[in-house]
């Protein structure tokens, strides 16, 4: 029964959100948005918390002032999100600009692949939206939702924007390989994993895991390594590519542990520049626990 009633609020939810004005729908999350920035619960501390990491100089009402903003982003991410099974390929086009996208481009027109690794900022859908508009064939992981039903709709919505989305789960890196090897563009948010799989990294100064994925894809299939992080403009969205040079000697792990940090160096960069499109609202260093992680690790 908690499962039928999470779906059909999610559904009534998604439905609401695309039948509205655009003015409409865009300022009902942001109002959402102030609700829940004022309620001040778990994950806005968690928000609050990984920002003054980020942003450890800031005065208490600039930090305060952060918050909003990235709650604001959060917020439009979820509308973007929703609405942009409505937008047409010319609008996707039309409100993306890119910084390097020759890094991503070059590769896939050579059929070579690109695995790119990207963290929780801005509005990776329409990022993939928009190479998808472009012919580039794009494959990616997610992370079962439940109700499962749920998790389907999901799935279905990135397949009409014409993602291939794989299921994060014991057989989904194996199905990877094969992808980088028929030259697909592989695309992975890769700014967290706390399981004991995660790479250590130093991350803004202090201890952080993130996931080995793009990077053992790299070293496992010799295809290119590319960071992107994605921020919003007033249209739309920029992207911004930066090359990782694998490692070619040591041992496999040696490398990887490299890239990986090589990676979290990149991400930092983007997140300093936009740290107000970065929608951590979880745990993500592991000498950072406090009362606000009970369930978010």
């Amino acid at each position: 029964m908690k499962d039928r009633i999470v779906l059909a609020g999610y559904l009534l939810g998604w439905w609401l959100v695309r039948s509205l004005p655009e003015k409409s729908a865009y300022s009902l999350f942001w109002t959402i948005g102030e609700f829940v920035h004022r309620k001040n619960g778990k994950s806005v501390q968690r928000l609050r918390s990984n920002l003054q990491m980020v942003k450890p100089d800031l005065t208490e009402l600039e930090l305060e002032t952060l918050v909003a903003q990235s709650l604001s982003s959060y917020m439009r991410y979820w509308c973007d999100t929703f609405r942009i099974q409505n937008w047409s390929i010319e609008r996707i086009r039309h409100t993306v600009t890119t910084t390097n996208d020759h890094l991503l481009l070059e590769p896939m027109h050579d059929g070579r692949g690109v695995v790119v690794a990207l963290p929780h900022s801005g509005n990776w859908d329409h990022a993939g939206a928009y190479f998808c508009s472009l012919g580039v064939p794009l494959v990616t992981v997610a992370e079962r939702l439940k109700p499962e039903a749920l998790f389907q709709k999901f799935l279905r919505h990135r397949a009409a924007m014409g993602f291939e989305v794989l299921s994060l789960d014991s057989r989904s890196f194996a199905t990877l390989v094969r992808r980088a090897k028929e030259k697909r563009l592989i695309a992975l948010v890769a700014d967290r994993d706390l399981s004991h799989s995660g790479i250590d990294v130093t991350f803004f100064g202090s201890n952080s895991r993130m996931p080995a994925g793009p990077a053992l894809l790299a070293v496992k299939t010799g295809i290119p390594l590319v960071v992107a992080h994605v921020s919003y403009t007033k249209i739309g969205i920029h992207i911004d590519f930066h090359p990782i040079s694998v490692p070619e000697f040591g041992t496999e792990s040696e490398r990887i542990a490299k890239t990986v940090q090589a990676m979290a160096d990149l991400f930092s960069i983007g997140i300093a520049q936009h740290p107000q499109d970065w929608h951590m609202l979880q745990r993500i260093w592991v000498d950072k626990k406090s009362s606000t992680d009970e369930g978010s690790s």
